[in-house]
């Protein structure tokens, strides 16, 4: 494990980055990691990423990068659409689009929930 950890820093130190900016880079993967017509959480997110208690960072991340992720398929905890007002409506239409199916206000989460696959890097 110790051994894990000093290839991680001799890493970090080569490419240049901060521990910061290896985190928000690992949650914008997972979020582009989502298919269209699949829907995760954002803690879903976050877990996905290493970061399991990190949902609210998924939010300021999503809420920073405009439309260069698909923030659409990012969701509450049981399907809810978090955002509000203009935003709200744009994300149920973008997910409708895509087949994303609805119960209500709420995302059909068991139908189109996606599965992160697990993966290590060597």
């Amino acid at each position: 494990m110790a051994g894990d950890d000093s290839k991680l820093k001799r890493r970090i130190l080569r490419d240049g980055l901060r521990p910061d900016e290896i985190r928000d880079e690992a949650i914008r993967r997972a979020i582009r990691s989502i298919p269209r017509g699949r829907v995760a959480t954002y803690g879903e997110v976050a877990a996905a990423a290493g970061y399991p208690l990190y949902h609210r960072l998924v939010a300021r991340i999503l809420g920073k990068a405009g439309d260069r992720l698909p923030w659409q398929r990012v969701i509450g905890a049981g399907g809810q659409i978090k955002l509000r007002g203009g935003s709200a409506l744009e994300q149920r239409m973008r997910l409708e689009m895509e087949g994303v199916a609805f119960r209500g206000a709420r995302v059909d989460i068991e139908k189109h929930r996606h599965t992160f696959a697990l993966w290590l890097e060597g």
